[in-house]
């Protein structure tokens, strides 16, 4: 492999910017296509979406070569990936993160039985070539190793749920800068989330149901997986040109109704991320934002630990509540004793 790794040009795989598809059939004919997803899997491997059977997909398995351009959105350089196909995963942890975050995107849409993964093609990076060409000079970008820290010590202090609660989203708006967000617990039956705090909204939604499979909530619940959109106007676009295409073409469309999600209107920038305890789902953190490219893969990678922490706090205040012996409430204080004359006739 050349110097240039997958972790130097990690940007690029964040999908701002429509990557490109470039295969030869073994009579060498070209075809370029744009790909859905190029998923970072390590500094060597890229998995890439197979949602159908096309032109592209029998390139690759016949010659098991493929060129991918993907473009930074910060510097706007190129870069042009060599592959070689390995295999297709449809079971286990890359597949699973990869359909969840497409099935987010189709439940927002109502299109689930069109955004579906049917695999994770995985890739090794045979080499990566920067294409010459004019860049942007790259910002700062700020550490999150002292903000987890910081709101994972404060998480910590907490004696109550409602306290712990308040405190992380406190914590995350003062140290990350995160304006919207929610907590939301499952049900025992893990049929719904409903949602025990929020801060950045004009109504708080205590209370509020969101059913587990509904939206990009219910879909971290159902999957158990962190998922993360950071350009929602683009990839709900092209969801809702889709739909919008097969109703002009006359087909019976199942879910007419998009999904109503509450929090923001128009949200361009979501994290949901799964409270695990006990091998079980028992809650979701969600941030959003109204702005693109608001959460990068290192936001996720804090707010993963924050979900953490947040879920081994919860049992362990869930469990002192049940083991603290219950205490009788005091009754009435005695009266003073005094004489009582009786006259019996």
């Amino acid at each position: 492999m050349s110097q240039l790794n997958l972790d130097a040009i990690r940007d690029c795989l964040e999908g701002f910017v429509p990557a490109k598809i470039a295969t030869c059939d073994v009579e060498g004919i070209p075809n370029v296509s744009i790909l859905s997803q190029v998923h970072y899997v390590d500094r060597e491997h890229v998995a890439l979406s197979y949602q159908f059977f096309n032109k592209t997909r029998r390139n690759v398995l016949a010659t098991r070569r493929a060129h991918v351009q993907v473009v930074d959105p910060v510097t706007m350089a190129h870069y042009r990936l060599r592959l070689a196909y390995l295999e297709t995963q449809t079971e286990g942890p890359l597949f699973e993160t990869m359909k969840a975050r497409l099935a987010g995107i189709a439940a927002y849409d109502g299109m689930e039985g069109v955004f579906r993964l049917l695999g994770s093609d995985l890739y090794r990076v045979l080499s990566i070539e920067k294409v010459p060409g004019l860049m942007l000079p790259a910002p700062p970008r700020r550490s999150l190793l002292a903000a987890t820290r910081r709101c994972s010590a404060r998480m910590s202090a907490c004696t109550e749920l409602s306290e712990l609660f308040d405190a992380t989203l406190a914590e995350l708006h003062a140290l990350f800068g995160i304006e919207h967000a929610m907590v939301l617990m499952a049900d025992a039956a893990a049929s719904h989330l409903y949602t025990v705090a929020s801060i950045g909204y004009a109504h708080s939604g205590i209370g509020s149901e969101v059913a587990v499979g509904e939206g990009l909530i219910g879909v971290c619940a159902r999957e158990g997986v962190p998922i993360r959109i950071t350009h929602a106007t683009s990839e709900y676009g092209y969801g809702r040109a889709v739909a919008e295409s097969a109703r002009r073409s006359g087909m019976s469309w199942a879910s007419m109704t998009e999904i109503p999600f509450p929090g923001l209107q128009q949200p361009h920038s979501q994290v949901a991320l799964p409270i695990l305890g006990e091998n079980r789902v028992t809650g979701v953190l969600f941030v959003e934002s109204t702005r693109a490219m608001t959460f990068w893969y290192d936001d996720e990678d804090a707010l993963a630990v924050i979900a953490s922490h947040l879920g081994a706090m919860m049992r362990a205040l869930q469990h002192e509540e049940a083991a603290a012996p219950a205490v009788a409430a005091p009754g009435p204080a005695p009266e003073p004793a005094r004489s009582l004359v009786v006259r019996h006739y």
